[in-house]
């Protein structure tokens, strides 16, 4: 028993560390993108929103510095309240992609895969008038070969981000006196990095480190020569599925 217990856990932890060179992502190249080919643009992205407290001063955070970023929105978060939201991010020229809240969507076959996330590209298309970027992130991580094939049958893309790029702080709250340096020290050109607006369950999550995190980040980045892009901006396409 102690056994799967710890493979379980040495699983969950390298999703946490990808892009580990797992044999899923070999075997699905050009399904799966861990890193974006520019020569001088880091991408932030975000997780779990909409979230109608954290992810509108988030927008006012990025609009400031001039930053665009990726929202990778869950769909049961779209709502009445939260659409405005979604349609201020993307007048604002940030991109939107779906997210989703539980791993189930690993064990859907291909077909119903596809047919979710495009329920779920409609429902933005409805309430927010926004037409989402051709590109999927899966919670936590989690991905299965059927996955792979869903995404590569309806012509979208796995999007993950970088080595350490990430606000999970090892079992403690995020802060943004840790994870500015560590993103800091090891982003570069082409780098995702995740951050979440929202939490896959409390809608309403506070995310202040997040806003804070941003607002730190951004001009330091910059110091470093590097610009901000979004995963599906004009004149940079996803490759080819």
């Amino acid at each position: 028993m102690w056994i799967v217990a710890v493979v379980a856990g040495l699983a969950l932890l390298f999703m946490h560390v990808a892009p580990f060179p797992f044999v899923l992502d070999w075997t699905s190249r050009g399904v799966s993108i861990w890193q974006m080919p520019s020569a001088s643009r880091v991408y932030l992205t975000f997780d779990d929103g909409p979230n109608p407290a954290a992810t509108p001063a988030l927008l006012d955070v990025l609009a400031r510095h001039r930053a665009r970023a990726t929202f990778f929105i869950i769909d049961r978060h779209l709502t009445e309240e939260t659409a405005p939201i979604v349609r201020r991010a993307a007048a604002e020229g940030h991109a939107i992609a779906l997210h989703s809240h539980t791993r189930d969507l690993m064990r859907l076959s291909p077909e119903r895969l596809a047919e979710v996330l495009d329920g779920a590209s409609a429902r933005l298309r409805d309430l927010a008038g926004v037409e989402p970027c051709p590109a999927f992130r899966p919670h936590g991580g989690g991905r299965s070969l059927a996955m792979m094939n869903g995404l590569r049958r309806s012509g979208r893309q796995l999007v993950g981000w970088g080595m350490l790029l990430w606000d999970w702080d090892w079992f403690r709250r995020p802060d943004a006196d840790r994870l500015v340096p560590r993103i800091v020290t090891r982003a570069k050109a082409g780098s995702i990095v995740v951050l979440h607006d929202g939490h896959h369950k409390n809608p309403r999550a506070d995310r202040r480190y997040t806003i804070e995190t941003v607002d730190r980040l951004v001009p330091l980045l910059r110091a470093r020569g590097l610009e901000f892009g979004t995963i599906c901006e004009p004149g940079l396409k996803l490759r080819p599925a």
